[in-house]
């Protein structure tokens, strides 16, 4: 599945009939888009620390925070892998001792889904709204994303992924088409959403390294919810790329001169490079169109 939009917002082509598919981590862009909107709007900061600990919004979102990942626990995967029931947030961030931190805040980089737990707890907490209520009201709602909601419970992947618990998602999986996706992204980089000061807070990056084996990038860095980098050709990518069972989705964006292109791809039983493949073979096409 692949979808395009040229110039901020033309569709390269028709839409067909729109299908509800996992956003997997590129929720993560929609989570750091709607904490920007509480930085622009002066009700968080994103240098101060923040409840959960001794850092700020800042290091949450770029994975600098220090935090593991529950998916560094075998016992996740294994009960991801027998269909159980979600863990309660709380039972899970005690298996994973994530209390202790595993690098001192800014002076490490470590991917990180509890960082973003702790990023839907603070805008919870900063709007007073279920986490859902708020993406829709600050961010999607905004750049008129009207097709896109939380899932909730087994079934709601139907047959993508139907035993499976989107509660083990614990920073939430949004479920939506994805040219929505692509039109979210794209007209949030077009500067609709946050002032420019943010957008390039938002795209400023923590560089990572060189080439990622089996995948496209000859260099990638993290910004605020955001991938970003250099591919062959040198064209440069932003979006991001995540994947959970049985499914890869990818949303980026590139401009080239005057012109610039946002493409997204879904793959059932992809890989992460796989789905990146698609998305730069499409952007390149995209951006050739709009010569």
């Amino acid at each position: 599945m692949m979808s395009c939009t040229v110039n901020n917002g033309l569709p390269l082509a028709p839409a067909a009939e729109p299908v509800s598919v996992p956003w997997w981590s590129f929720g993560k862009t929609v989570l750091a888009a709607t904490a920007l909107t509480l930085v622009r709007d002066g009700l968080v900061a994103l240098d101060e620390p923040v409840p959960e600990g001794p850092f700020s919004l800042r290091q949450l979102l770029r994975h600098e925070a220090g935090l593991a990942d529950y998916g560094e626990l075998a016992e996740y995967h294994a009960a991801v892998a027998r269909h159980e029931t979600a863990w309660p947030a709380e039972e899970m961030l005690q298996r994973l001792d994530a209390a202790r931190l595993r690098y001192a805040p800014g002076s490490g980089w470590g991917y990180s889904n509890v960082g973003y737990l702790y990023i839907a707890r603070l805008i919870e907490r900063t709007t007073g709204l279920t986490l859902e209520e708020a993406l829709i009201q600050r961010a999607l709602a905004p750049l008129d994303i009207v097709q896109v909601r939380l899932a909730k419970v087994p079934g709601d992947l139907q047959d993508m992924s139907p035993a499976y618990d989107p509660a083990w998602v614990y920073h939430g999986l949004l479920l939506g088409p994805l040219q929505q996706a692509v039109t979210f992204f794209d007209r949030l980089l077009a500067g609709q959403l946050l002032p420019d000061h943010l957008l390039s807070q938002m795209q400023t990056l923590r560089q990572l390294g060189g080439p990622i084996a089996g995948r496209p990038w000859e260099s990638a860095g993290y910004g605020l919810g955001v991938m970003s980098g250099t591919i062959s050709g040198g064209l440069h990518l932003c979006g991001h790329t995540g994947g959970g069972p049985g499914s890869v989705v990818a949303v980026y964006r590139a401009t080239d001169g005057e012109h610039s292109a946002s493409c997204g791809a879904f793959l059932q039983g992809g890989m992460d490079g796989e789905v990146e493949a698609a998305v730069v073979r499409d952007l390149r096409l995209a951006l050739a169109s709009a010569q």
